[in-house]
């Protein structure tokens, strides 16, 4: 079987670690070299000839971390690597998936086909924002899911007098695979928006009083959305709102919204960094989950397997 080779990208490399840790391997390393203009040139430092390759790095902004990812694939595919595989824990552009106005891009499809014409192999990733977007790759494409990291962790707590709930209509799949798994009811938030990121009301379509609900949601930008579903919930008698969301963009006013809001926790995962400290957000680290998927990977072993399915 071929060597493995992990790789980590610059901000990526606090997730990496832990992957790597849980792995059982060291970092391979990388120098990323900077030119006057602030053009970048990665190096790989190492041989990675007939090696199976794994590059650890989240799209988030800025670009260059798209770019980085990039520039290292077609680094190893120049350099004879055996198989590359891109482990992109977030996927960045994934909320551009469709064509919702006119002359605008599917994002997430050209960025989908720049991994592949680097020349990247396979893609893991976890939370798609939509599960459709592995059709925009003619690679094979593990998809993960957060419930393998957050279902353990409520199975630890007191969920008598709980119930589930999505913050809006697109998010109800994911939300009803955890209340099927717990065997409780499940609740929807209408929400109207006024322009991108700006809800204008949210109307929750089922019985919350008297229960702690628990909002389910792929990713957290600014928040608004569940700041405001949790009021909602909370206007209509429920005794507490937690949410447990896979990615914390956390852009904006997120972190003071989250702070002031009826939200009792936010349980998040390390896909994308915190840059502050919130005193309601939790967070549990993925490096497990990807650590294992790379290993099966590698092993051509199920990949279903470590998740919980809907």
């Amino acid at each position: 079987m071929s060597e493995v080779k992990l790789f980590s990208g610059t901000e990526s490399k606090y997730l990496a670690e832990k992957i790597s840790d849980y792995y059982g391997y060291d970092l391979s390393e990388i120098v990323v070299k900077k030119f006057s203009d602030g053009e970048m040139q990665p190096i790989i430092q190492e041989s990675v000839r007939g090696a199976y390759v794994f590059f650890i790095q989240s799209t988030f902004p800025p670009a260059d971390n798209l770019l980085e990812l990039l520039l290292l694939i077609d680094s190893a595919k120049r350099a004879s690597a055996g198989y590359i595989t891109a482990v992109i824990p977030y996927f960045g552009y994934a909320r551009q998936d469709r064509k919702d106005k006119p002359r605008v891009p599917i994002s997430a499809k050209v960025v989908a086909k720049m991994l592949e014409a680097a020349g990247a192999n396979r893609v893991v990733t976890m939370d798609f924002h939509a599960d459709q977007i592995q059709g925009f790759f003619d690679i094979p494409v593990d998809h993960l899911k957060s419930n393998a990291i957050f279902i353990p962790y409520l199975e630890r707590l007191d969920l008598s007098n709980t119930i589930f709930a999505s913050p809006d209509v697109g998010g109800v799949k994911r939300a009803r695979s955890y209340s099927k798994h717990f065997n409780k009811n499940l609740v929807i938030c209408d929400k109207e928006r006024e322009i991108a990121n700006k809800v204008k009301a949210i109307k929750v379509i089922g019985d919350v009083k008297g229960k702690d609900v628990i909002l389910i949601d792929d990713l957290i930008d600014t928040a608004g959305t569940l700041c405001k579903a949790a009021a909602a919930m909370i206007d209509e008698g429920a005794n507490s709102v937690r949410a447990m969301c896979a990615h914390p963009v956390l852009s904006g006013k997120a972190y003071e919204n989250i702070e002031n809001s009826h939200l009792t926790e936010v349980i998040v995962t390390d896909t994308i960094p915190l840059r502050q400290e919130c005193s309601k957000i939790k967070v549990i680290s993925c490096g497990k989950l990807f650590a294992r998927a790379i290993r099966n990977t590698h092993e051509y072993r199920s990949i279903a397997a470590l998740f919980v399915e809907d």
